[in-house]
């Protein structure tokens, strides 16, 4: 599957942004879909991942500040960000990989799909 992640930007602190990352192919119900994040200088680090049924993961900096959700009649999945921090501003990746059943994996590794990135600035 090729992805296409979108609707980064520049938002305040506070603020809040929906990024989507659309999916090619018809099997993506069949996917794992995942949100990594990289902010300059730091590692890829694991945001949030939903199963093909909707059954959803964070990492614990999320802090129920986000929700991961998937319309798989769309091919699309999103994150929603509120509350948003300077601490948040990084590039975001979607990334995938085929799988009815999500283990619970937060490693990058373990996704093989990954689209381009999007860019989310929160300024102070």
């Amino acid at each position: 599957v090729q992805l296409q992640a979108s609707g980064g930007g520049l938002v305040q602190a506070g603020g809040s942004l929906r990024l989507s990352c659309a999916a090619s192919g018809r099997t993506f119900g069949n996917y794992v879909m995942g949100w990594f994040r990289q902010a300059p200088g730091k590692e890829r680090e694991f945001v949030a991942a939903i199963s093909w049924s909707g059954g959803s993961d964070y990492a614990d900096f999320v802090e129920g500040r986000f929700t991961c959700s998937r319309n798989n009649a769309k091919n699309t999945v999103y994150l929603q960000m509120n509350s948003l921090e300077p601490e948040d501003t990084a590039v975001y990746y979607c990334a995938g990989y085929r799988d009815s059943y999500y283990s619970g994996s937060r490693v990058a590794s373990d996704f093989d799909s990954w689209g381009q990135g999007t860019l989310v600035t929160v300024s102070s």
